[in-house]
């Protein structure tokens, strides 16, 4: 991980260098931190803690429409 903590002083900032790659390649934001742990030999574990909230609700959110996490409930307001 120290390759990482090197590159990016925050969460926040390796979060908005992993949506601009998905925003360029288009392609899923898991996509791209897999592809970014693959192209830096990193495990995606060791990149787990970097990740902030808001990129970690964009990926869940995919997840849950590709149904590879159970649906939430909807209120009909």
């Amino acid at each position: 991980m120290s390759e990482t903590s090197n590159q990016f002083d925050t969460a926040s900032s390796f979060s908005l260098h992993i949506e601009k790659i998905a925003k360029e390649k288009k392609m899923q934001y898991m996509d791209a931190v897999l592809a970014y742990c693959a192209e830096n030999y990193i495990d995606p574990e060791d990149i787990a803690k970097m990740i902030n909230k808001s990129l970690r609700d964009k990926i869940e959110v995919e997840m849950r429409e590709a149904n590879m996490l159970p649906k939430q409930a909807k209120l009909d307001v």
